[in-house]
């Protein structure tokens, strides 16, 4: 049974860091989404089962980090630089169907989903 269960998150202030962690078991692919009150879920970033490939959305390129641990149990997803338009709940999904050397961007591409980590960042 794969069942993602994150940790982390918390509150910063704008321009800070805060890392969120999810782990699994099994040979996933695995992605990070978020949600704020009153929006849609929305694709962060995702990694595939290897971690040679990741992807981000526009609006987290470069200030956020998505890894695995070299056991492949662990997906920590590192924000930087954090705006509080980064305040949502930030949701851990994985699937066992192999990306191959892509990372899968699709919220419908994964098969379970974690029950969510609180991030707030503060102006």
């Amino acid at each position: 049974q794969v069942q993602p269960v994150e940790s982390g998150g918390g509150l910063a202030q704008a321009g800070g860091s805060l890392r969120v962690s999810c782990a699994v078991s099994g040979r996933t692919a695995m992605g990070w989404f978020r949600q704020a009150p009153g929006k849609e879920r929305e694709f962060v970033a995702a990694i595939n089962w290897s971690g040679g490939a990741t992807a981000y959305a526009d609006s987290v390129k470069g200030r956020f980090t998505i890894s695995r641990d070299n056991a492949k149990t662990t997906v920590y997803l590192q924000m930087n630089r954090l705006k509080p338009e980064d305040t949502a709940v930030y949701y851990c999904a994985a699937t066992p169907r192999s990306s191959g050397n892509y990372a899968y961007t699709g919220p419908s591409l994964y098969d379970y989903w974690g029950q969510g980590t609180q991030v707030t960042v503060s102006s």
